[in-house]
């Protein structure tokens, strides 16, 4: 027989309301014991009746102080978020012992209608040890108790059906009770007792209801801090990623970082990026897999018929698929056939579009978590932002590219403009100047002197004008290299210049100029503004690097944000993806470093 009673834990108040209005009962009645041990044999009878009623109440207040000294316990344990298999564990210890029970477990309800053991003891210990799962069938008083939510007993398991009702009985297991355990609302598993003689009382379940709220508070106390802990990883992943696109890392590297951080936060789900293609397909960019999945990188993927990339395409809407049975399209086999079941997307958009999107997949029969489309918006933002950072730097160094090559040309335009124009000019004109002198009569000395002065002022002109011209792009760096066009760039200072280079190979001519104008920029503003009485330079090429460095030993306290020759010599060095670093210490004197890459991009 099976019989159902609402888990009220009001009822359960009120029955102890009821014990302590007979404890109060109870103290009048042992002053009236007192009072009548002398009356008449009469009276004797009555007297009788209350000292049995006051043993009866005894009784019940030992057994009420039993029970909520369990509940204290168990509430102590609570209050100090105590892990819920602890308390489990002690619930189902504290109910067997107040209960008298013969054997109790606490059972969790899964997604799938199963139930697995959460804590078990007396009997049960062995019969359903913990983590052991059990389909449990009416009219079992836990299957009952978990199909409506109230508590509900059965006094005849010899007849309870299936592996489950067959091990009640090898453990003599004859009568039991159960109540439903609902956490914020919803039905998570319930606690059950059994007896191998005899039945329970009638407020059992009245007095387990107590011990399931207990329970109820400690699992949605674990599941609060567990939501906490994962806030707080996901907010640490968020920064780690964050602290990469803010220092500027390749989108490469944010890539990878972001998979494997939200692999790592899902607990071991695939993490997969695409990046969408103009033919309609998808490009795989970076992945996270989970053991025995091989995904390999720049693989393309056709994105027609159903699948979660296709979804986040063609809406620009974070998207999900819990399955992929049936789903027509190349990319839903490759989907099935690498044992994926569900999966979610979010869009990454960059400056106003859709650039890809960001996929988790499981290989796990239950679909994903809920929060996995609100988790992922986060990464994929990120992803968004470290994209259009990286192209506003290329954008940025490509700029920076077409005004050095434009300003060189420009200089090299000039150079043959002054050689071929005004330079052949004077030229010309001092060898016209040398045939008219050599026919001046010799009887005209004075036209002599005065043609003789103005070959003098045109081959004046002409070596200015070539030193002009040589300043602009020097000859001899095109036809001799760094070291010698740095050597005369040393004998010109105005201060003692040491010059140390231990480069003897040729490197491409815009490696060659932007090392030089390094140089020459920087001996020109140490000449100018550092005070200095010498200067140093290295030159050194390092593997595929090649190292200048310019110390003087000058007041110092030069400021590279300020003035444009030192701007224009960082914007030279970074569009040929090189690094310039300016330590000016005041009265430390200046060091220039500068890094240029020997391999272009």
């Amino acid at each position: 027989m099976v019989t159902r009673e609402p888990a009220a834990p009001r009822r359960r108040w009120r029955a102890l309301g009821a014990r302590l209005f007979t404890r109060r009962r109870l103290a009048g009645a042992l002053t009236a014991v007192g009072s009548v041990v002398g009356l008449a044999t009469g009276r004797a009878r009555e007297a009788e009746t209350l000292v049995t009623g006051n043993a009866s109440s005894r009784e019940e207040l030992r057994v009420l102080a039993d029970e909520q000294a369990a509940l204290r316990r168990v509430a102590t344990l609570v209050a100090r978020g105590m892990p819920p298999v602890e308390v489990f564990t002690a619930v189902a210890q504290e109910v067997g012992r107040v209960l008298d029970a013969d054997a109790t477990h606490i059972v969790r309800l899964d997604p799938d209608g199963t139930t697995t053991v959460a804590a078990s003891t007396g009997a049960y210990a062995d019969g359903f040890p913990v983590g052991s799962r059990w389909k449990i069938e009416p009219p079992v008083a836990v299957a009952a108790a978990l199909r409506t939510g109230y508590a509900a007993r059965f006094d005849d398991y010899h007849r309870a059906p299936g592996a489950y009702g067959d091990r009640l009985r090898k453990l003599g297991i004859r009568s039991g009770a159960a109540t439903p355990i609902v956490v914020e609302g919803r039905l998570w598993g319930a606690i059950a007792v059994g007896m191998r003689r005899g039945r329970f009382p009638a407020d059992t379940e009245q007095r387990m209801s107590c011990f399931t709220e207990l329970i109820a508070t400690a699992i949605a106390n674990a599941d609060s801090r567990a939501e906490l802990r994962v806030l707080a990883e996901e907010q640490a992943a968020l920064r780690r990623v964050a602290t990469l696109v803010a220092g500027g890392a390749s989108p490469t590297d944010v890539f990878d970082a972001v998979t494997a951080e939200f692999r790592r936060l899902l607990d071991g789900y695939h993490m997969a990026l695409l990046r969408y293609e103009p033919d309609g397909t998808a490009t795989l960019v970076s992945a996270h897999n989970e053991p025995g999945v091989t995904m390999p990188a720049e693989t393309p993927w056709p994105l027609e018929g159903e699948n979660v990339a296709a979804l986040v395409l063609r809406t620009g809407r974070v998207a999900r698929m819990d399955s992929h049975e049936g789903a027509p399209g190349w990319a839903a086999a490759r989907i099935r056939e690498l044992g994926f079941h569900s999966g979610v997307g979010a869009p990454i958009v960059v400056e106003g579009q859709l650039w890809g999107a960001a996929i988790v997949g499981s290989r796990r029969p239950e679909p994903l978590p809920p929060s996995t489309e609100t988790r992922m918006v986060g990464f994929a933002e990120l992803v968004g932002t470290a994209i259009a950072n990286a192209d506003s730097r290329a954008e940025l160094a490509a700029s920076r590219v077409r005004i050095v090559a434009a300003t060189d040309g420009a200089r090299r335009r000039i150079e043959r403009d002054l050689h071929d124009g005004a330079q052949q000019r004077l030229v010309s004109l001092s060898l016209e100047l040398r045939l008219a002198q050599s026919a001046v009569p010799p009887d005209l000395p004075e036209l002599q002197t005065q043609i003789g002065q103005a070959i003098d002022e045109l081959d004046a002109a002409s070596d200015e004008l070539r030193e002009i011209s040589h300043g602009i792009h020097p000859a001899i760096l095109s036809e001799g290299g760094l070291r010698p066009a740095l050597r005369a760039l040393a004998r010109r200072s105005a201060i003692p210049v040491e010059l140390d280079v231990r480069a003897d190979d040729r490197f491409r001519d815009t490696i060659e100029v932007a090392a030089y104008y390094v140089v020459s920029e920087a001996l020109t503003n140490t000449t100018k503004h550092a005070r200095a009485s010498y200067a140093h330079v290295t030159v050194e090429q390092r593997d595929d690097i090649l190292h200048l460095s310019i110390r003087d030993d000058g007041a110092g306290g030069a400021d590279p944000t300020r003035g444009s020759g030192l701007t224009g010599l960082r914007d030279r060095v970074q569009a040929l993806g090189g690094s310039i670093d300016v330590s000016s210490r005041s009265g430390e004197g200046t060091l220039i470093v500068v890094e240029l890459p020997l391999q272009p991009d």
